[in-house]
Parts: structure tokens; sequence; C-alpha cells
């Protein structure tokens, strides 16, 4: 199909393009390539580009779906066409800068200790760190969230320091608790529900990133922001009692 170009800021702060790249997804989607690398830039164009398509509203557009790299349009083909979405997505990436928004950004308690960081040990033994200085990187970094996936609000979060970096586990466990703040190659990620996975898990979090009761359910969304800090059993446990009494909401603000 149809290729185009974006490009996103000024020559003063290091002008970047991209070429667009338009492929069908069956007959109610159409994928928007940006590029081929997982990189905070080219996710920055990602979601600016998706802030473009909302923010103009085009006609049979039911969903955007930000990707590492790409996006993925849903649209009702009773309404509209992939001809006519590559047209206007197009042109829209040719419209100049402001769609982007800010992200925001999230500090994320989380209970390295015991029985919630099964993996801590193994992991400090296999990077050659002490688990202490394993829990003092992962909660010194500020992690990008790129998407969303796997599991209902999943964040697939950069960039892990490269001292934590592994490959996922050989074996993956068939049950990982909901909360599970796991590390695999160069990413981080918060286990929205109980599920099978394959990452190390090194510790968990209180926070409910997925939650039917709030609007949008999602807590993060892409080009967020995200940084943990360590907590005690103790304050583990009593904020997930007030998670779950509905009592606690995590603040948030603009992202630098």
């Amino acid at each position: 199909m149809e290729n185009s170009t974006f490009t996103m800021g000024s020559k003063e702060q290091n002008q970047a393009t991209w070429k667009l790249r338009f492929l069908p997804s069956g007959d109610t989607a159409l994928t928007v390539e940006l590029g081929e690398t997982v990189e905070r830039r080219l996710s920055a164009a990602v979601v600016d580009l998706a802030a473009r398509i909302d923010g103009a509203a085009l006609a049979g557009v039911v969903e955007i779906v930000p990707t590492f790299r790409s996006l993925l349009v849903h649209y009702d083909p009773l309404v509209t066409s992939a001809a006519a979405l590559t047209e206007q997505i197009g042109v829209l990436s040719k419209a100049g800068t402001g769609g982007q928004t800010d992200g925001r950004k999230w500090r994320i308690p989380a209970c390295y200790e015991g029985d919630l960081a099964p993996d801590l040990d193994e992991v400090a033994e296999r990077t050659g760190l002490s688990p202490a200085q394993v829990i003092e990187q992962h909660t010194a970094a500020a992690y990008h969230v790129y998407m969303l996936g796997f599991l209902p609000g999943y964040p697939y979060m950069g960039d892990l320091p490269d001292s934590l970096q592994l490959p996922r586990r050989k074996s993956p466990r068939v049950r990982v608790p909901a909360g599970s703040v796991a590390i695999a190659t160069g990413l981080t990620a918060v286990y929205t529900y109980e599920s099978p996975g394959g990452w190390h898990l090194i510790g968990r979090t209180p926070i409910l990133f997925f939650d039917l009761r709030r609007d949008p359910p999602a807590l993060l969304r892409p080009g967020d922001s995200v940084s943990f800090e360590a907590v005690s059993r103790e304050t583990y446990d009593r904020l997930a009692a007030e998670v779950a009494n509905g009592n606690f909401e995590l603040a948030t603000e603009t992202a630098a």
C-alpha cells in the first residue's frame, strides 16, 4: 500500500523522520508502521501520530492501538476503508507538530521481599549483583511505557539497565500472581492478572494496573514514565488492603 513520511521535532530538537508503511490487517484494521526498532524516539512518534488520529475524529475509526513501532487502527468497514484511512492518516502525518500529549509520571510502590520476589536471588546470582543491588538498580531507573498487551493493561516498559538484562526463564511458570513485577531482556513489566509467564519475578506491587472500576480501566498508557519505589512487606500489605477497599488512589504528575 501507499507509503508516507512522518517528521517530529524541530531542527533545534534533532528533527527525526520516519517512513510510514500502511498494511491491511484483515478487513477491519489497518497497520501503520513507523520503523523497525524499539527506541523511545520512535515510540514518541507512534504516540504522537495516535494522538493526531484521535484528535481528528476520523469517521469510522473504532480504536487506535499503539505498539513498539506501529499503530493498529481498527475501523468500521461500513463507514470507511483502508484506502480512505491511508490517505487521511498520510495527510495527518504531514500536518506538523502538535498531536503528542505529554506522558504521565508514575511512582509505583513494590515489595522486593520473600515470597513476593521468588526470582530475586537467582537474578542476583546470574547478574553478579547482590539482591540489594538488583533492587537498587531496578528502582533507580525511570521506565518508558512502550505499549500495552499480552494481558489487559499489561505494560511493556523499557529500558531496563544493562546490568539486569537476562533472557526469559527456560521454564515458564503456569501461574504468575497478579501484581508481579517482572524483568526479561531489556524490559520490565507488571502482570495485571494471574496468568502463565516466563519472566523473572523480582517483586510485587499492590497497585491494580487494570481495574474495571476505573475509566479507563488501564492505569498506564503508551508514553507514560514509571519508576518503582521499594516498600516493606508491612507497607505492601497495608496498601493492598487499601486498594482492595477502594481507599487508595495513586497520584501522578505530568512527565518532564
